[in-house]
């Protein structure tokens, strides 16, 4: 999980992560995730829609991480990126390059993030980006991949959903706010994983931005057992790494066997 603090410049926000993506892979990583909103972070909705490009052979951030993809033999993840939709507006959008270069899944996120925090800290997601109407399953060589995005995590009929398909990873690339991420990011996800039995593994944005904006860090993997088993700190950039065994999925899910006890019922009002 690459954590790192976007800030205004593409070209620039694509070289520190690049830098990170490369030490990554030099480590060993085989499956590499950066966070939400990896190239671009601007406080005004202008320039956040004239600095992005549309989702075609022109992108240059794009092309630039499926190259990095190819060059290094890795499943590149950038959490997402913003690109330009053809009704002149945005899609928050995950990419996952395959080591070949190629684009193995797009995600576009479904929830937009728009609430009033805490008087001080407003978001409107919806008044930038068109929210993704699909949920998104990639595989990779070890299992099956859920791909999400930050606020997605607080509607775990998604996650469950992601499961049921047959998810043993569900990513949930993030720019967590830093009010939220003290009160609920570690008891989101871990949530999430336990009742998914579930690899999480959560890239996030971290420190003071250059567009004003403070986000949580704390990049995340998670066991399916809820078991945190690496984790960054909540403005350092870097990366954090954790070996993967597959196997702890079907044994969560032997020992709780939750997905499959879903009854329906009727809702009555006393």
């Amino acid at each position: 999980m690459v954590q790192i603090c976007t800030g205004t410049d593409v070209a620039d926000n694509i070289e520190a992560a690049t830098s990170f993506i490369r030490q990554a892979a030099a480590d060993g990583a085989l499956y590499i995730q950066t966070p939400e909103v990896t190239t671009l972070i601007e406080a005004r909705g202008r320039d956040q829609f004239e600095k992005s490009q549309p989702d075609d052979e022109s992108n240059f951030s794009v092309q630039a991480f499926r190259t990095l993809a190819s060059e290094l033999g890795v499943w590149l993840h950038i959490g997402s990126m913003a690109v330009r939709t053809p009704d002149e507006r945005l899609a928050n959008r995950a990419f996952l390059f395959s080591p070949s270069g190629e684009i193995a899944a797009r995600y576009d996120k479904i929830h937009m993030f728009d609430v009033d925090v805490d008087g001080d800290n407003r978001f409107s997601e919806s008044r930038r980006y068109n929210p993704g109407t699909q949920a998104v399953l990639a595989s990779l060589p070890w299992g099956n991949l859920g791909i999400t995005i930050c606020y997605d995590m607080r509607f775990p009929h998604l996650y469950r959903g992601l499961a049921q398909a047959g998810a043993q990873f569900i990513a949930v690339p993030s720019a967590f706010t830093v009010p939220t991420g003290k009160a609920h990011w570690h008891t989101l996800l871990r949530a999430r994983a336990i009742e998914t039995a579930c690899f999480i593994f959560a890239a996030a944005q971290a420190g003071e931005h250059p567009s004003g904006r403070l986000s949580y860090g704390h990049s995340i993997i998670i066991s399916p057992w809820g078991e945190i088993l690496a984790e960054a700190d909540d403005v350092e950039t870097g990366f954090i790494l954790a070996d993967i065994d597959v196997g702890l999925v079907e044994e969560a899910r032997r020992r709780i066997p939750s997905l499959n006890h879903d009854r329906r019922y009727d809702l009555v009002t006393a």
